[in-house]
């Protein structure tokens, strides 16, 4: 079995400059935006007393559609699905190109 290579940190300027050379920069910060709404929505569920079986009745959904919006690793949720969830927990989504 071969080693992995280990290099040197000062060949690259930042963060973005690595997750670029390896290819993987839309792929991390897909992961990262989905967990950062999915902690939202939690945090907003909380702050409003709201359970999981309340917050899909109000977003006329299953808990398991629920579950999936409310999961850090799952991807197949459509922007419709997460604007009714913040819509019900009294908030908005934006997303922008940047």
């Amino acid at each position: 079995m071969t080693e992995p290579t280990v290099r040197d940190p000062s060949d690259l300027a930042t963060l973005d400059d690595f997750l670029d050379e390896e290819g993987i920069r839309e792929a991390v910060t897909l992961r990262a935006v989905k967990s950062v709404i999915a902690l939202q929505l939690r945090q907003a569920m909380t702050e409003r007393r709201m359970t999981l079986s309340a917050m899909a009745v109000e977003m006329d959904t299953s808990r398991a559609q629920l579950n999936r919006v409310l999961d850090p690793e799952a991807f197949n949720v459509t922007l419709e699905t997460l604007s009714r969830a913040a819509k019900v927990l009294g908030r908005g989504l934006k997303v922008e190109l940047v």
